[in-house]
């Protein structure tokens, strides 16, 4: 049997040509059968992709020849083998679209002006000293199936939401005093956290590698709660037999971290369904009174 992986990576580096990396890329990836999503940009590279673990490694290895991404970051999952139906790769104006291309500043280091990086023993250092404050990088639904301890969760349905909301007033009290901002493989945070101090907050960390790197560290044995929502067909991941189920189901309110769409096509909202409300139809039936 075939053994699959998942590669989560990104890179912040000037691109001059992005278009011509895309189509590096796409025939790269179709030519040893991976699928998975890629964007680029002139500030650099994101992505996830996934295959046969031989595939995988021939692509990071050949992706890494080109100078400018030998030092992306990169972390693995195991896979299943189905995680990705097609191959995407495209060129945006901003590697995560918060809405704010132009105030992004990236050099061949990576972002300017950024939160300070915390690996996941540092920031174990910063708790013990100090009283810090965790602000998740992601929206509502992935926050509510998994999340650091008593962390702020902004009300924010996507991350072109989070400008408007660090604008708003609701965490000036937060300014002066340590925040560590945290997202799913780090991508995020990385343009949270320059904006957040574009915006007056003075002491802003990152926690470097994300949610998955903090997991590999401590698995469920630390700071974070629950299950990490990803952007494939997984769906959702833990990273033990330990994990807490801290979410529950939207109709009988029973544990569960199963996500489901919204029953109507043209609503694109997710909620947390069991799979008992998901096999006797009554999600089907309650999605409408959900939304309101």
């Amino acid at each position: 049997m075939a053994d699959y992986k998942v590669l989560l990576f990104y890179i912040f580096t000037p691109l001059s040509d992005p278009d011509a990396v895309r189509l590096w890329q796409r025939d790269l990836c179709e030519s040893l059968g991976l699928g998975g999503r890629i964007i680029l940009s002139k500030d650099g590279m994101n992505g996830t992709v996934g295959g046969e673990i031989k595939a995988v490694k021939q692509y990071l290895r050949k992706t890494r020849e080109y100078a400018a991404f030998k030092p992306m970051d990169v972390k693995w999952s195991m896979g299943t083998g189905n995680d990705f139906p097609k191959l995407s790769v495209k060129v945006r104006d901003e590697l995560v679209s918060f809405g704010a291309p132009g105030e992004l500043k990236v050099d061949e280091n990576g972002v300017i002006g950024g939160g300070k990086h915390l690996t996941p023993d540092a920031l174990h250092e910063l708790v013990e000293e100090r009283e810090v404050t965790f602000f998740d990088g992601r929206n509502a639904v992935e926050a509510e199936i998994g999340r650091f301890k008593n962390a702020v969760v902004p009300d924010v349905e996507t991350t072109r939401d989070f400008v408007a909301e660090l604008e708003s007033g609701k965490y000036d009290h937060l300014k002066d005093s340590p925040v560590v901002t945290y997202c799913t493989g780090g991508i995020r945070c990385e343009v949270l956290s320059s904006l957040m101090i574009n915006r007056g907050f003075n002491e802003v960390y990152q926690l470097d590698g994300g949610i998955v790197r903090y997991g590999e560290a401590y698995r469920d044995s630390g700071l974070w709660e629950g299950s990490l929502y990803v952007f494939d067909g997984r769906e959702a991941v833990t990273f033990s037999d330990d994990a807490a189920v801290i979410s529950t189901c939207t109709i009988c309110d029973e544990p569960s971290n199963r996500l489901q769409n919204c029953d109507d096509p043209a609503c694109r909202e997710q909620f947390v369904v069991c799979v008992t409300c998901t096999e006797e139809d009554r999600f089907c039936d309650a999605h409408a009174a959900l939304k309101q």
